[in-house]
């Protein structure tokens, strides 16, 4: 335009600019729903690729209970002694008991029970999909929201999620923790960060901003949705209570967080009141979920808090040092990202000087504060699992963007990381190429080949047990007019491996298919670091001790061929033990038993449990096959 000539060009108007608003936030909203739709079916390949097994707890604190509500107490699920202590919440079994209900009242009535048992086992996995998927999604559209919409940072915290190792092996599984992980992710996203600090407004009189946060109901309203989301958390797992502890400990006292604060007496009395209604209305559903559960009044947060921290019973299941979660916690939960996710913690430190807003900077503290007191706290506990940390994950994923982005692209520096991806350059691509090989394989190797036994053999059981007594496969059991006292008397299957090696009824389905498994009950009633709970032994470390003295108080002999089992399963290295018992000058000849390999399987390069190295195996005993000769 020439000088001294005005511009034609008109300046956009309130309703125009309103207009380009709204289509912005649409464009915004379909991306995101979009971008929704690709992650849970990428997350589904995830679920049908996990063939392997991991931790008991996946099983037993979530898919047994929650077998035992759809289908009743004599439906053959386990329930273990947290449950009969009441130690655990019952709100996670009932979001499975939600599935196997669907699966039980809205399939077909003609449909084969064989097919409908696919379907039991599939549900559970399909409702933890969406979980993972959603987990993944929050944890991308709150570094949306700190690092900004369609940031090369943003982008790189949902490529770490998709492809960490730990993430693959876990996601799909259901584990509180990874529920945990889902509703932590949520109630991050909607947390109003401004509560950290707001932007100096230029009122210099006051150390407080005159910014509103809580302008509008939606605000208020996306407040309360996070203390909600919290809530459960904390009742799923109370330990969850140390992030909104530390987050909040950092907003009323301020220490290293930049800004004026937001916290008047107007919005302090907001937060109160909202952190009160909002408690109280997740509080009472718990109790009246436990009492239906339990059927009488419980708090199971506060039992499990005396149980495994008062009791110290966790230790009973494994001790760890002090700096456990330190040196293997994390690299075990990062892996190939971990040197960004530590850089991210102490950069974040001083987060400011990388020339982020102040909300960002604020946010990137709380997450690092976050971190530093559940790991400090969780380090004060003998009994130390990676999964007890998973929850920080969408945390250390925030934390290490920035620095991963720098380093694998054309960006300059952390702050740089905000900007979008157009024109985005890669630089040391063979060390990317290198740690997603190495991702890959830690990966598939655990999700597909490692302790794979154990959710084999139940299938061969099942099969075996659909094969040979077809007419005893009702879902959920069925009384018989004409009792078959033969078939009642049968125990299909005797497993002889550490308790809760494998899952349950879950897996196994059918009610009548009737299986004992050796236990593993801690000494609940014991005082920690007493004599009586050292001498303590279980019935699976008594099995361990001297095998072939259990098998004559599993049989005694003057009770012959009770309680015998059509199939003994077990690791390779008890085979000798059950030969030697079987054998006709041993303690078990009087039972006329020649035992017959007839299934086993690889159970992967390494185990964590010597007692479970090897090939697991299903030997068959013949008993139920032998049948007296019909006299003349």
């Amino acid at each position: 335009m020439s000088p001294g000539k005005k511009s034609n060009a008109k300046a956009p108007t309130a309703a125009t600019r309103s207009s380009l608003k709204k289509h912005v936030a649409t464009v915004a909203t379909v991306q995101a729903r979009e971008a929704l739709a690709v992650i849970f079916t990428i997350r589904l390949v995830n679920a049908l690729f996990v063939r392997t097994f991991f931790q008991p707890d996946e099983y037993f604190q979530a898919l047994e209970p929650a077998w035992r509500m759809v289908f009743g107490e004599d439906s053959g699920a386990w329930i273990t002694w947290e449950w009969q202590h009441q130690i655990r919440s019952s709100v996670h079994p009932a979001v499975f008991a939600f599935g196997y209900w669907l699966v039980q009242n809205f399939w077909g009535p003609g449909i084969a029970s064989t097919v409908k048992a696919k379907w039991l086992i599939a549900a559970p996995k399909v409702l933890q999909t969406g979980f993972a998927a959603l987990s993944d999604w929050y944890s991308w559209r709150l570094a949306e929201k700190l690092y900004g919409h369609g940031s090369v940072a943003a982008w790189s915290v949902l490529l770490m999620t998709l492809v960490n190792p730990w993430q693959w092996y876990t996601a799909t599984r259901t584990f509180s923790n990874c529920f945990e992980t889902t509703l932590t992710a949520m109630a991050l996203y909607y947390w109003p960060w401004d509560l950290l600090g707001t932007e100096d407004d230029g009122n210099a009189g006051s150390k407080y901003s005159s910014i509103p946060i809580f302008k509008t109901w939606n605000q208020i309203n996306r407040f309360r949705l996070s203390l909600v989301l919290a809530a459960f958390a904390v009742l799923l797992r109370p330990t969850n209570i140390l992030i909104w502890l530390a987050i909040g400990t950092l907003a009323l006292t301020r220490a290293t967080l930049g800004g004026k604060s937001p916290l008047t007496r107007t919005n302090l009395l907001i937060v109160y009141r909202e952190v009160f209604l909002c408690g109280s209305f997740v509080l009472g559903l718990s109790l009246l979920a436990d009492r239906q559960y339990y059927g009488e009044w419980t708090f199971p947060p506060l039992t499990f808090l005396h149980v495994n921290v008062a009791q110290d019973l966790a230790a009973f299941y494994g001790q760890n040092d002090w700096h456990y979660y330190i040196s293997q916690g994390i690299p075990l939960l990062c892996t190939t990202i971990t040197p960004f996710v530590l850089k991210g913690l102490f950069k974040s430190l001083d987060a400011e000087k990388s020339g982020w807003p102040v909300t960002t900077s604020n946010a990137l503290k709380a997450l690092s504060f976050t971190v530093i007191i559940n790991i400090a706290s969780l380090s004060f506990v003998s009994h130390k699992e990676v999964r007890f940390i998973t929850p920080l994950l969408p945390a250390f994923h925030i934390l290490a963007a920035p620095y991963i982005t720098s380093f694998f692209t054309s960006v300059s520096d952390a702050a740089a990381s905000a900007r979008p991806t157009a024109n985005l350059g890669w630089k040391r691509i063979p060390i990317l190429a290198g740690g997603l090989l190495v991702n890959a394989v830690i990966g598939g190797y655990l999700s597909f080949f490692h302790a794979a036994a154990p959710i084999k053999v139940l299938d061969f059981l099942r099969n075996e047990f659909e094969t040979i007594h077809p007419t005893h496969l009702s879902l959920p059991r069925v009384a018989s007019a004409t009792p078959d006292y033969d078939f009642e008397q049968e125990l299909f299957a005797l497993f002889l491996t550490p308790c809760h090696a494998t899952p349950w009824r879950s897996h196994l389905v059918y009610p009548e298919l009737r299986a004992r498994a050796l236990t593993c009950e801690p000494p609940v009633h014991t005082a920690p670091r007493s004599a009586q709970r050292l001498a303590y032994r279980d019935e699976t470390r008594r099995f361990f001790d001297d095998p072939l003295e259990f098998l004559q108080e599993l049989w005694p002999a003057d009770r012959p061929g009770e309680d015998m089992a059509r199939y003994i399963v077990g690791y390779e290295s008890i085979g000798p033990t059950l030969h030697k018992y079987f054998d006709w000058s041993g303690p078990g000849g009087r039972h006329k038993i020649e035992l017959k390999e007839v299934w086993s399987s690889w159970n992967g390069l390494f185990s964590d449990d010597e007692r479970k190295e090897g090939r697991l195996v299903v030997w068959a005993t013949g008993f139920y096959d032998y049948t007296l000769p019909v006299e003349p």
